[in-house]
Formats: C-alpha cells, structure tokens, sequence
C-alpha cells in the first residue's frame, strides 16, 4: 500500500516538517525611531539564523539586528536619516549612503524593517543611484533597485566562516536542519518506489515529463510547475 509522498506531509504541517516556534524568539527589524545613536547591549545566537544577532540599545527602544563583521558588545552604531558616512553598522538610508559601499539588510520597502541580505557573510555594493531609486548589486551578482528612502547596515554580515568547518557526521548535519525546519535527508524522487512518488520505479530511470498542471492536486503537483520553457536552452 502506497504513503504520502514527502510533498503531501510537508503540506500537512506537523512538526517533523516545520521549524520550532522559539527558534524565531528574535525578530529582527530597524527601529522606529530615526535618529539616534545605538548601543550593542550583547551579540547573541540564533538557531534560526545563520549570522549572529546583535540586541542594540537606543533611547527607551531595543531591537535585533545581524550583527557586522567586527562588531563588539559596548559598540556604538549611528542612526540617521540624513547623515552620509561610511563607518561600519551605521544604519542609514540608501539615498545617503556613498557609491562603492557595503550594505546589508536593506528593506524592501521604506520602514519594512530589513529583508534582503542577512545570511552569514552577505553584503551588497550600491553601484548608482538615478533620481529617487538606488541601485544595489546583491551578492548574485545582480543589481536591484531600491527606493531612497530605503534602510541598510554598512558594513558585511558576520558569521561567513560557518562553511570552512565540514560537518563531518550525518548527526551533526540532521540537528542542523532540524533546527531550521529544513527537509533532510532529501531522497531523489525516480530512486524511490512507484507507490511513493509519481517519478517512481525502476524501469529505465527515465524521469517522466516534470510539468505539473496548475489545478494539480496536493502530491501531483512536484516537478516544474507551469514553467515558461523546460530543457536546455539552445
């Protein structure tokens, strides 16, 4: 008799395939308040997180932000919207922050509190700016636009030599993941049985067109979904 496939559990939510509600106890955002000056009150770790946390301090405010590279507990970290400079864990706007710069944990839009680059070693350069938008290259080496008024760190993410140190051992690997709600082991879909997966069985592991339809239900819908083209563009 066939089980769900992975696809069907993962949709079901149950904690084998979601995160632990207090592995996010550290919300990380830009404070209300525009100017200012900070204090790095105590660099913390985060199961959830990549990169270091760092908890500042200003006025009656306390908020978490990922902590820059070479940031030390007692650092204090300007907060301006006007000021331009490029001291490392200023937090400026794009519009004020010099071309050829550094920045981390930009917002999307103006006051949405950071959602772009704040993984372990991240940063982007601001490459130009053209009236009211700034133009950023993201470590994909692509560039994005931003409006002016948008929020960034100066300054590179901490943490980028999480990957020098192999993992070594299965184990150490599993609790990893397991504390950031990720699949693993991942197991190939045309490797397991017929019963367990559409792609499955072993007679001729040729995987079978990978296009799901749209209106799929939970469990067919693996592979591509609707994509424009599939195959190797020629």
């Amino acid at each position: 008799m066939g089980k769900r496939i992975i696809t069907q559990a993962r949709g079901k939510g149950s904690g084998t395939y979601r995160v632990r509600r207090k592995a996010f106890r550290f919300k990380l955002k830009y404070p209300a308040n525009m100017e200012g000056e900070g204090t790095v009150v105590r660099l913390l770790n985060s199961p959830a997180h990549s990169a270091p946390l760092a908890k500042v301090s200003c006025g009656k405010e306390t908020f978490y932000i990922p902590a820059f590279k070479g940031m030390v507990e007692g650092q204090k970290i300007v907060i301006s919207k006007t000021m331009k400079e490029k001291k490392e864990g200023s937090i400026l706007r794009l519009g004020n922050i010099p071309i050829k710069t550094l920045v981390y944990d930009i917002e999307s839009r103006p006051g949405d509190g950071g959602i772009f680059i704040k993984s372990a070693g991240g940063a982007g350069v601001v490459s130009k700016v053209v009236a009211e938008e700034v133009y950023v290259l993201m470590p994909s080496k692509k560039e994005k636009k931003f409006h002016k008024n948008c929020r960034a760190i100066v300054g590179v993410v901490a943490g980028s030599g999480r990957l020098d140190k192999p993992v070594v051992k299965a184990g150490k690997q599993f609790h990893i993941k397991k504390s950031k709600g990720k699949l693993w082991p991942r197991t190939s879909a045309v490797k397991m049985n017929v019963v367990d997966h559409p792609f499955g069985s072993g007679r001729g592991k040729v995987p079978k067109n990978k296009t799901a339809k749209r209106n799929a239900p939970p469990g067919k819908r693996v592979g591509h979904l609707r994509p424009k083209r599939t195959g190797k563009r020629r």
